[in-house]
């Protein structure tokens, strides 16, 4: 069934379970993010790697499901509401920006072990990547809540 022949039931329906799934994967990151922060001071060891190991994959899962599960939805004209197009054309340049930061974070530190040049910048890369991960979220905010607006009869 093509997304043109939904009631709009079914399509509010479809877009309630996407932001779900984006709001999910963001919080799962976040969680992820807390607890890496919370075994400071960085060592290269075992437990330090694990956690890092499970942000970085929960990062990447968040930084995918935004693209497929909102801003890939609006980029293929599949939104009609034109606030709504127009809050994400808006946000877009800066999602992205926050895109490559989530990009090169994951570059630099999913790898099997931490040497002692990444585990000296961990703390202040994770910092600067936490500044980025609340500017993002607040634009992403922007975006679900024109999405999830009703019309006023």
């Amino acid at each position: 069934m093509s997304v043109e022949s939904l009631s709009s039931e079914d399509r509010r329906a479809r877009s309630r379970e996407k932001l779900a799934s984006l709001v999910a994967s963001r919080t799962e990151t976040l969680v992820r993010y807390s607890s890496l922060a919370g075994i400071r001071p960085y060592l290269p060891e075992p437990r330090t790697e694990e956690a890092l190991k499970r942000f970085c994959q929960a990062l990447i899962d968040y930084a995918a499901s935004a693209h497929f599960q909102l801003y890939r939805y609006i980029a293929d004209g599949r939104e009609r509401r034109q606030a709504v197009r127009a809050i994400a054309e808006q946000v877009y340049p800066q999602i992205a920006s926050s895109t490559d930061v989530i990009l090169d974070f994951n570059d630099r530190y999913d790898v099997a072990h931490l040497d002692d040049g990444r585990v000296e910048r961990l703390a202040e890369d994770l910092s600067r990547l936490g500044e980025v991960l609340a500017e993002r979220i607040q634009l992403e905010d922007q975006v679900i809540q024109a999405i999830s607006a009703r019309k006023r009869p």
